[in-house]
């Protein structure tokens, strides 16, 4: 039996000390047919290329944000916590899988760490930078499963092609957000107050970006997000067996 690997990229602490992930993101690839390998952060490019040579898919996770000089800008007084060790070797790590051509499932700081691979920017404290009072709020105090928000799908997108809806409800917990998508990247999806909430690219079988987290979801046994992991391991079984 022919197995499919994931690599899912892990969080630190900034005494990077430790590696850690939730294990919601494990039982997410599990339950769509992949097998998780858990990837520790790392600045040794032969190993880099290791994983991107051996994963059949990647799985790019949440977590603390990202450093802005990375897209050209100096931290705003709104920015968090950064951990520079993995920015760099997510960045890399992905510039890699895409050159592949092998699939992509990034949510929320994932989502972020695709689009400036693909050349975009994004905003260090949307509540900061953004002069709209009719922003949602998008650090929702609810259960993390709970969908507290909409997000309106474009058509003929690989995200409607998954989910088979024009809108979507979710789950909100961050601050920061895409601003400026390159080609061959397009938005795929926003909030009702212009926020992206998708991003995919239109050259690649499947690089998706979720400014949610549909891992916390799969709990509340949410049909799309049942369908966007699904949809993700098909992807990553048809690249391996094409190959």
């Amino acid at each position: 039996m022919v197995q499919t690997l994931i690599g899912i990229t892990s969080s630190m602490e900034v005494s990077e000390s430790h590696f850690t992930t939730s294990s919601e993101n494990v039982t997410a690839i599990s339950r769509a047919g992949g097998v998780p390998v858990i990837l520790p952060n790392s600045c040794d490019t032969k190993q880099i290329e290791y994983y991107a040579q051996m994963l059949d898919g990647l799985y790019a996770t949440g977590g603390y944000d990202i450093d802005p000089t990375l897209f050209g800008e100096e931290p705003h007084p709104g920015l968090g916590t950064i951990i520079p060790v993995r920015d760099s070797f997510e960045i890399e790590l992905m510039r890699r899988v895409l050159k592949l051509g092998k699939p992509i499932l990034a949510v929320c700081r994932g989502c972020q760490i695709l689009n400036i691979v693909a050349g975009g920017d994004m905003y260090q404290d949307i509540y900061g930078q953004i002069e709209n009072s009719d922003l949602l709020q998008h650090q929702q105090k609810a259960p993390k499963e709970h969908g507290s928000h909409f997000v309106h799908v474009a058509e003929n997108s690989l995200l409607h092609q998954i989910t088979e809806m024009d809108v979507l409800r979710v789950n909100s917990r961050h601050h920061q957000a895409n601003r400026t998508v390159l080609e061959p990247f397009i938005v795929s999806g926003k909030a009702s107050d212009g926020i992206v909430e998708a991003i995919e690219s239109k050259e690649h079988t499947f690089a998706l970006g979720l400014q949610w987290h549909p891992e916390n979801m799969l709990t509340a046994n949410d049909p799309a997000s049942e369908k966007i992991f699904n949809g993700f391991i098909q992807a990553c079984n048809e690249k391996q067996l094409g190959e």
